[in-house]
């Protein structure tokens, strides 16, 4: 039956050319769905279609499922068997590195510059009428995203190999080893600067680069340039892995002085702060006061309310288009709304952020252990779900189990029919809604979740943007290159900028040098917390062993009743409960988090290596 099937076919065939093939037009026909190179860069439009294309290689900017900060002493992901914790368990290898995304993946960042290098080729000399110089902008562009996918894989890989040009058929070769950290940093600040020049001036939508964001970027990468992991005699003094590689250039600048890079990464950080029409709630004289903090703080999270301008490039979500940008909620929520409670903060980021007068948070003050929630900075209530934070409406089946609308991830001592029982919270791992996706470490994650009633569950989106680069960021990089050249005031009076825009008080002036420094990098954790910047800060500062090494942990609590209290539907009450809080590593079962030097940098994949003979793998692997 298929033999006759097939000589049918045939037979059909060749009568369809039998009567078409005289007719030129037939053969000559185009796909549908596709269109010509040719086409493409004689037509303003179409190419302009293949520019926003190359945008794709950002994916969905820091909003997937699994986030950077799981690879961080930010959170922990709750879900199993994604890989994660071959990165933070220290068993990274050339055949198995471990989760890694699209925007981080090799083959994917070198797609997307083929794209770039292509655009580039032929916008050198365009087919079609530069109309409104969209000629300028569209190289401006394409020059910013190749700088940026050059970014990516520097910061993850170390110096990689340079192709500047779209590689043709018929070429004698195509392997080419990987260029000096130096030669990759001048490579992507010079894009940098052609694509602010390109794009000076020029209108842009939100969601497409410009001149700001080029120069975000050349600030973000020679901030990284003047770091110690970027320093090769730094890197090896500090790191065994690095010690013993024989290829330093590769992995960090080998020549200059690091206050010259110092002073290029305060100069490129200085060039976006004068940028005017960005910034946000940064002139204020004294703190705001905590409602006021909590509020500035959540605009910039939200992006609206003017929070937008301190948003120099972000990843835009639209109801019209449904992706997984857009369900940050439904990811990262807490089990008792039916969410899945993905990456789920440690007690290590909790007690991170300091008290409301500035002070350290310390398990060892009494205070402090009592009622750890009080009077912390109002970033911490804007960035975390903890027990007894207000949240959401509960959805309907579950309202009438928490009709004051409160997360619960303790245990709780409750009155029924008489006699005294402990009940789980909802929002636990034993809750009585959902007992599955609950957080291992009593706490979820708030930022970037849209705290609208309507968007409660899994059916509903949000259009929250992912900020690639913040106004802020620059303002911290500036103040970081500061205080590496010995300008401790200059840098505490942007630092006390952002802690007064926040509601916290300002750096004390006897702060100075090594006290700043860690000052600073403490600010820098908690503003930028959930953004993408721990996971390269720990490693740049080479503190990845005393941060990342440590063990994940979270939080037990306790409600126990108060001698004659009777309480049959729990909410968090302080005067009708004794609640007791206890820090637990989480269980070695579930994840046993290691630092191994060699993870620094990742490994270039073992088929990578074995495509191109000219590469040099990374120390450690």
């Amino acid at each position: 039956m298929l033999r006759k099937f097939k000589t049918i076919s045939l037979a059909i065939g060749i009568a369809t050319f039998a009567v078409t093939g005289c007719n030129d037009d037939f053969v000559n026909t185009q796909p549908l769905d596709q269109v010509s190179g040719a086409a493409v860069w004689s037509d303003a439009a179409l190419a302009e279609a293949f520019v926003t294309g190359i945008y794709a290689g950002l994916g969905q900017g820091g909003f997937n499922e699994q986030q950077l900060a799981s690879l961080t002493d930010e959170t922990i992901f709750t879900h199993p068997g994604r890989n994660i914790t071959t990165i933070t368990e220290g068993r990274s290898n050339p055949a198995d590195p471990g989760w890694i995304n699209e925007t981080i993946d090799w083959n994917q960042m070198y797609l997307r510059i083929r794209a770039c290098n292509l655009a580039l080729a032929n916008l050198a000399k365009p087919n079609f009428t530069n109309t409104n110089k969209i000629v300028e902008r569209l190289i401006g562009e394409a020059k910013f995203l190749r700088a940026y996918y050059y970014h990516q894989l520097v910061r993850y890989y170390g110096g990689v190999p340079i192709i500047d040009r779209p590689y043709e058929l018929g070429e004698a070769d195509y392997l080419a080893p990987r260029n000096t950290m130096e030669e990759c940093i001048n490579f992507i600040v010079k894009d940098c600067d052609d694509a602010a020049a390109a794009l000076k001036g020029v209108s842009m939508v939100r969601g497409r680069a410009n001149e700001a964001a080029a120069l975000a970027l050349k600030s973000r990468i020679l901030l990284y340039a003047a770091s110690d992991l970027y320093d090769a005699a730094t890197a090896k003094a500090k790191s065994s892995a690095h010690a013993a590689f024989q290829n330093a250039a590769l992995l960090g600048y080998t020549g200059g002085t690091r206050a010259e890079r110092w002073t290029k990464a305060r100069d490129a950080a200085k060039a976006v702060l004068d940028l005017t029409s960005y910034g946000y709630m940064l002139n204020l004289a004294a703190p705001a006061v905590k409602e006021e903090g909590m509020t500035n703080y959540n605009n910039i999270a939200m992006s609206r309310n003017g929070g937008e301008r301190d948003v120099i490039f972000s990843r835009l979500f639209i109801n019209e288009k449904q992706e997984p940008g857009g369900q940050q909620g439904l990811f990262n929520g807490p089990n008792g709304y039916h969410n899945w409670a993905g990456n789920s903060p440690v007690q290590l980021m909790v007690d991170d952020y300091e008290m409301m007068d500035g002070t350290k948070f310390s398990w060892s003050n009494p205070a402090h252990a009592s009622a750890p929630y009080n009077n912390r900075d109002p970033r911490f209530y804007v960035s975390i779900l903890y027990d007894g934070a207000p949240w959401k409406p509960r959805t309907a089946d579950v309202a009438a189990k928490d009709p004051v609308n409160q997360i619960q991830t303790g245990s709780y001592e409750v009155v029924v029919n008489g006699a005294k029982t402990t009940i789980a919270g909802l929002d636990t791992r034993k809750s009585s809604v959902e007992d599955w996706n609950g957080s291992y470490t009593g706490y979820y994650m708030r930022k970037f979740i849209d705290p609208s009633p309507a968007i409660v569950d899994q059916n509903t989106y949000q259009q929250v943007p992912w900020p690639f680069f913040r106004y802020t960021e620059a303002v911290l990089n500036y103040a970081e290159a500061l205080i590496e050249l010995g300008q401790d005031a200059d840098a505490r009076t942007w630092l006390n900028r952002i802690r007064f825009r926040a509601g916290m008080p300002a750096i004390p002036v006897t702060e100075t040098g090594a006290a700043l420094r860690e000052r600073y990098r403490n600010e820098r954790r908690v503003e930028l917390a959930f953004e993408e910047h721990r996971y390269h800060d720990t490693r740049r500062w080479m503190i990845a062993p005393t941060t990342l090494g440590r063990k994940a942990n979270g939080i037990t609590i306790t409600g126990i009743l108060k001698p004659g209290k009777t309480v049959s539907l729990y909410k968090y009450d302080p005067t009708s409960y004794d609640y007791t809080y206890k820090v637990t590593e989480i269980d070695p079962g579930k994840e046993n988090r290691n630092w191994a030097d060699k993870q620094y940098y990742l490994p270039i994949h073992r088929d990578e290596m074995n495509r191109n003979n000219k590469l040099i793998q990374n120390p450690g692997y």
